[in-house]
């Protein structure tokens, strides 16, 4: 089974231009996220898709291989099928390009049950709440799950609602797990054919409600397996989000 990690990656991103490139610790941070990737053991092969020549020619510089592709694309998913129609692969993961700290092992989590059971066309990852400012905040997407770990739907808003518990939204609540919930890691493992059928789908009413296009695959009856991971890692949005990956690499 061939495996493709492919790392969209993009100049022109409106709360923090060119990250692709920042410095971290002598690498751009494509570079991180490319390395970090390459050490999963399921994957077959690592490419960035990219728009931008500034950003390929980083890849090139440090020997990874690039796509380019349609600056048209109005979606990440878009970009991916893009490069995805181009492969032979079996399997498509999306690694973020602005998550330098990706553990490999999360990569290989939601890898796993795609290579055990055909019938799963779309994977991702979650992990616990445990403070109560990402429980609330809209930049945290929440999901929930049936019991065998596939989605029942992802939100901005606080999920599930804990109706009879507003007094137990303290933050030990969550870390104890008295109030259980998770939150979405952004990372996705899709089947190739599945992926270029998704890209043609219309989008989706609660799709551009929540502004998450992964409902567009909920509403189109499609199912996505939600590995919990234990795994964390920190996704660089704005200039004080690369601090905080700075400040943890300076801590280990």
């Amino acid at each position: 089974m061939k495996i493709t990690a492919v790392i969209p990656a993009r100049y022109a991103s409106t709360r923090f231009e060119g990250k692709a490139l920042a410095d971290i610790v002598g690498k751009p941070m494509v570079q991180h996220v490319y390395e970090r990737t390459a050490r999963a053991g399921l994957v077959s092969e690592v490419l960035v898709a990219t728009d931008d020549e500034r950003i390929a020619s980083a890849v090139r510089a440090f020997g990874g291989r690039v796509e380019m592709t349609s600056r048209d694309h109005e979606t990440g998913t878009d970009r991916l099928a893009e490069v995805a129609a181009r492969l032979d692969s079996d399997i498509i993961v999306n690694v973020q390009g602005d998550e330098p700290l990706i553990e490999p092992a999360m990569i290989d989590e939601a890898i796993e049950p795609l290579t055990r059971d055909p019938s799963i066309p779309m994977g991702t990852l979650k992990s616990r709440i445990k403070y109560l400012h990402d429980f609330l905040s809209p930049n945290v997407v929440k999901v929930v799950t049936d019991w065998e770990d596939y989605a029942l739907y992802f939100s901005r808003s606080p999920l599930p609602n804990f109706r009879d518990k507003w007094n137990d939204l303290k933050d030990e609540a969550f870390a104890s797990g008295k109030l259980l919930c998770y939150k979405h890691v952004g990372l996705y493992v899709y089947r190739r054919e599945f992926l270029l059928q998704y890209a043609q789908m219309s989008p989706t009413y609660l799709e551009l409600a929540e502004k998450l296009e992964q409902l567009r695959v909920l509403e189109n009856g499609y199912r996505i397996k939600v590995i919990p991971t234990e795994h964390e890692s920190i996704g660089v949005d704005t200039p004080c989000d690369l601090d905080k990956v700075l400040e943890k690499l300076k801590n280990r």
